[in-house]
């Protein structure tokens, strides 16, 4: 594969841990490598140039590249493990060889022994791990021995051999490493207790080992012996501190095939495991075209038969999410719910995620890979609408006290705000503070000119409010003849309910959601843009009705003046001579002194 044939390639990679698996023209497997980000990793074979002539060598021969997502980086390295002893690559030279990773053992015998081992043998005895390396292995094991001592012997504990003394404690037992339940110093029951709080500390059950721990403390302090709970203090600190393993497979697991499962609305996706002797043997994905409206039972279904003809033998048992009439009558199905099965059912299940991502995106045009189009589909998707909302225009009113009513109208042009066009509206009809009128009185206007002029009209409109401003805008709309062809709704701010025409039962959208953000931002931008517009009418006002109470100045002089010179600021730097020219000596004396008037009493220190 060239360098070139690799980036067409790259995007579908994903930056998640897991396994990449390498394949030939022949479609063999070549390499399988582990990664804590498969794209990272895979593209450092295709960037880099200081590579070995036999890595050189099958970066020429790769035709294929496969992959599977895992949890952590640690599940990355089981998997690899066991898939490289299942296919022995040709290029995998380094791990091609008959070492397994080890467990930790609990013997099924009468006070159980706890010790690592690499060889699984079925005699009742529980088997917790794999861990990766026998450094870790040891670390978790002294961790167990510290917090609950155990005898390490092989002796045979049985009842009638305790209770004849047939044995004597050893040395273990002075050193405090084991408490003596060969000459019954510890009975079965604390013991087996002991047991139990060692599962839940390996199946990473914690809270349960440290209520346990507590209460012996507990119990210890009252009872004075502060040194017995100094120790049990300090179990507590070390559990605490330490890192569970990772989980992947379990032993106990032999024989599955496990399949997870998604769809859209033109194939369903599915993700495959093999799980044999406790590991994962073989993964595979696969895609299902839908013909006609087949349900998910009847495409997963599908899938499993003709998987399953494909292979020598059928499984003993089959996890999948839900339930499906099989076939064979001696294979177990099971929907799990809790523990490693669902585990690794939920594992299949994001492969199968992540496939369906892929292949929308293959799909996809250049513009909707951008996050605006994005944006714009969820909120499409959310509302309901029959087009893709690329324009919109957000109204929102301003008041305070019913003075000096403005509207504001924003506009986003795919999803991102169109200063440009945005417009606000200085209310003409309305008396006092009515929202709903003014929102009528706008919504008309706006729509009417638009019309009139030939302009584009929105994909949505929304409006600020509830009920009540949603349903004077609809008023509106009806008579310009345009409800029904433009989408509107209403948000009301208290709990962000979206209101629809005619729909008493408001829509409420996922807080997170990037489509109910977009809505929230317009929303935001009109009180702004609004808030502006109305505290400068305020103050426009404020000097306009200053200056007309100025004797001898009339509000058609003043409206001159500012037609003239635009703003206060600048009439009062005009020259006397330049004033009297347009506006006569009697009234421009009048105005210079009252300008004077003003700047002195401004400049007049407060008096204490």
């Amino acid at each position: 594969m060239t360098v070139e044939e690799f980036r067409d390639f790259r995007d579908a990679l994903p930056s998640q841990p897991g396994i990449y698996k390498y394949l030939s023209e022949a479609e063999d497997i070549m390499y399988i490598g582990k990664a804590k980000d498969i794209k990272k990793r895979v593209s450092s074979y295709f960037t880099k140039n200081d590579h070995s002539n036999r890595i050189k060598r099958m970066i020429f021969l790769v035709r294929k590249i496969e992959f599977v997502i895992v949890n952590t980086e640690q599940d990355a390295f089981l998997l690899e493990n066991s898939l490289i002893k299942k296919y022995q690559p040709r290029y995998n030279v380094m791990l091609k060889d008959d070492k397994t990773y080890p467990f930790i053992c609990i013997s099924n015998e009468p006070f159980p022994r706890v010790f690592f081992t690499r060889k699984i043998v079925r005699d009742g005895s529980e088997y917790l791990g794999p861990y990766t390396s026998v450094y870790n292995a040891k670390i978790v094991l002294d961790l167990l021995k510290n917090i609950f001592p155990l005898r390490t012997c092989n002796l045979n504990l049985s009842q009638k051999n305790v209770e004849a003394g047939k044995f004597k404690v050893c040395l273990e037992y002075h050193l405090k490493n084991c408490l003596g339940p060969c000459q019954a110093l510890q009975t079965r029951e604390d013991y087996d207790q002991n047991i139990q709080q060692i599962k839940n500390v390996l199946k990473s059950n914690f809270p349960s080992v440290k209520n346990f721990l507590k209460s012996k403390m507990t119990e210890y302090a009252e009872n004075m012996e502060f040194e017995r709970a100094e120790e049990f203090r300090q179990k507590i600190e070390w559990l605490s501190n330490y890192e569970s393993k990772s989980t992947i497979v379990n032993p106990r697991l032999t024989d599955i095939d496990v399949y997870g499962y998604t769809e859209n609305d033109t194939a369903a996706f599915m993700n495959y495991l093999k799980i044999v002797n406790g590991t994962v043997v073989k993964t595979r994905a696969m895609e299902v075209k839908k013909v006609l409206d087949e349900n998910r039972e009847d495409l997963l279904l599908r899938a499993v038969i003709e998987h399953s003809l494909s292979e020598t033998e059928k499984p003993s048992e089959i996890i999948v999410p839900f339930n499906i009439e099989l076939p064979f009558e001696d294979v177990k199905l099971t929907i799990p719910i809790v523990g490693d099965k669902k585990k690794l059912l939920d594992m299949t299940v994001k492969n199968a995620l992540y496939m369906r991502e892929e292949r929308v995106k293959q799909n996809m045009t250049p513009e909707e890979k951008k996050p605006a189009f994005r944006i714009m589909k969820t909120l499409k998707d959310d509302l309901r609408l029959k087009e893709l909302p690329r324009h919109i225009e957000c109204f929102d009113n301003s008041n305070i006290q019913g003075t000096n009513p403005v509207s504001a109208c924003v506009v986003f042009k795919d999803a991102r705000p169109s200063k440009k066009d945005y417009r606000h509206f200085n209310i003409r009809s309305v008396e006092g503070p009515n929202d709903f009128a003014s929102m009528e009185e706008v919504i008309h206007r706006r729509y009417k000119r638009m019309l009139e002029e030939g302009q584009d009209l929105p994909n949505l409109i929304i409006v600020d409010g509830g009920k009540g401003q949603l349903s004077a805008a609809v008023k509106s709309l009806e008579g310009l003849g345009l409800y029904g062809k433009i989408p509107i709704v209403g948000i009301a701010k208290r709990l962000e309910e979206i209101y629809f025409p005619e729909d008493s039962l408001p829509l409420y959208i996922n807080k997170k959601s990037e489509s109910l953000k977009l809505i929230q931002r317009m929303r935001d931008e009109a009180h702004r843009f609004g808030i502006t517009h109305h505290r400068k009418r305020r103050s426009n006002a404020a000097l306009v009705s200053g200056l007309t109470e100025i004797k001898g100045i009339g509000e058609k002089t003043f409206e001159l003046l500012i037609k003239k010179y635009k703003s206060v600021k600048k009439l009062k730097e005009v020259p006397f001579d330049e004033l009297k020219e347009v506006i006569g000596e009697s009234k421009a004396k009048i105005l210079t002194e009252a300008f004077s008037s003003a700047n002195k009493t401004d400049a007049e220190p407060e008096q204490g």
